[in-house]
């Protein structure tokens, strides 16, 4: 290849038929495949997760199944697979999968947070931060946006409520491949159209996810050998602070344990960070405080090597957010600097104590795992950050244990009740 930059610009011409089928027993899904008029020419996905890989989107258009007497998702319930050419504004390079399983996941999980304006940014099919507020998707965004603002750089925005002028403005100071909102308000598209290659998402759907939260749809997931796997899809239980469950347990001789109650505050913000779990990969675990994710740790292998992780995550973030906004400069580029002049060594030296005495962030904060912690370590790890309410599914051997760890910090715990892997 002659440049190597190239690869990026080539459209993969897919070989996918127009329709797909799948059988199952007596009952057929009849799928479409979505392609787009854009710029005189009819387009599918520019490729799929990479640029050798040539990809297509289906809908489901037709069928139903009934299979075990669930509630399942059936045609016409379509959001990112139902876009049309007048629902993507402005195309910029036209999506690839990537673009587009990252809004879908963003739908994935505002739809369990309805009931205030929330905002995610997506990267890699992850949220690298997430916030709710009351005071509007512009100060949602802004605190997602400040939760991880390394690698919100080049991800997709996706939000529940019409896009503002305020929230425009935070992504033209940025650099964003998507935003996918339900509307904008007037002049917000001009906004964001000085952006070229920008895409540009109107997604009605977006604004009635609630609809979504008592169905499952049919889940595949692909075998490299050439099977499936077909499950149900997964249904969070927790949709508001009273279906948690007490974090109670006995010891091996007996001994009934519980933890405290978490607080009203605590509580919502465990609801929240619960929400947002639904759509990242396991294992994993999020710290956030006020509304607000804190640190994400994903995708490791151990439960305390996670909590680690995200505990890594928050400082080097705090300790990034301090160096860009009071010395323009990122914390990587501080350091660099910090080398040769004495003078930023010091401003270093400084941003790294006040991280460390802040606890990155995570005081006052409150986690939750998608699956119950095995032993009190990942626990006592989070507590020594300055947590103060955990959420866990429950069900361990040693929950016990780890109730009598969250006590002896006066700690509060509670079960969900339901494991959240996602793989």
């Amino acid at each position: 290849m002659s440049n190597l930059k190239d690869m990026y610009k080539t459209l993969q011409k897919d070989a996918f038929p127009d329709t797909m089928t799948i059988t199952l027993g007596d009952e057929s899904l009849v799928y479409r495949k979505r392609t787009w008029l854009l710029d005189g020419e009819t387009k599918g996905l520019r490729y799929g997760e990479n640029p050798d890989q040539p990809a297509a989107l289906f809908e489901l258009v037709e069928g139903s199944i009934t299979c075990g007497g669930l509630t399942w998702r059936g045609a016409g319930k379509g959001i990112v697979s139902a876009m049309t050419e007048a629902q993507m504004v402005q195309a910029g390079k036209h999506p690839g999968k990537t673009n587009l399983t990252d809004v879908d996941n963003g739908a994935n999980i505002l739809q369990y947070l309805t009931a205030k304006p929330a905002a995610l940014i997506m990267k890699h099919n992850n949220p690298c931060g997430a916030a709710w507020s009351d005071k509007g998707i512009a100060d949602a965004l802004h605190k997602a946006f400040w939760c991880d603002r390394i690698a919100a750089f080049g991800g997709a925005v996706v939000v529940n409520r019409p896009f503002t002028k305020e929230a425009a403005e935070i992504i033209n100071a940025n650099y964003f491949e998507v935003v996918a909102a339900p509307a904008f308000e007037d002049g917000v598209v001009d906004m964001l159209k000085s952006r070229k290659n920008l895409r540009i998402m109107e997604l009605p759907g977006l604004a009635h996810l609630e609809e979504l939260t008592q169905s499952a749809f049919l889940d595949i997931k692909s075998l490299a050998d050439g099977g499936v796997v077909v499950q149900k899809s997964f249904v969070n239980r927790i949709l508001n602070a009273a279906d948690f469950l007490p974090a109670q347990a006995s010891t091996k001789e007996g001994l009934a344990v519980a933890a405290r109650k978490p607080s009203k505050q605590e509580m919502e913000d465990l609801q929240f960070a619960w929400a947002v779990e639904a759509g990242v990969t396991s294992n994993s675990v999020i710290f956030a405080k006020d509304g607000a994710t804190l640190a994400i740790g994903t995708g490791e292998q151990d439960r305390v090597g996670c909590v680690e992780l995200a505990i890594h995550k928050a400082y080097t973030k705090y300790a990034d957010t301090l160096a860009f906004t009071e010395q323009h400069c990122t914390l990587y580029e501080l350091k660099l600097k910090a080398e040769a002049d004495p003078q930023a060594a010091a401003t270093l030296a400084d941003i790294e104590a006040r991280t460390k005495a802040a606890c990155g962030g995570l005081k006052g904060s409150v986690i939750i795992s998608d699956g119950f912690f095995p032993f009190r370590d990942g626990v006592d790890v989070a507590m020594a950050e300055g947590v103060t309410a955990i959420a866990h599914p429950g069900g361990s051997l040693r929950d016990h244990e780890v109730i009598m760890a969250c006590n002896e910090k006066d700690v509060a715990m509670v079960f969900t009740g339901q494991r959240s892997f996602k793989h």
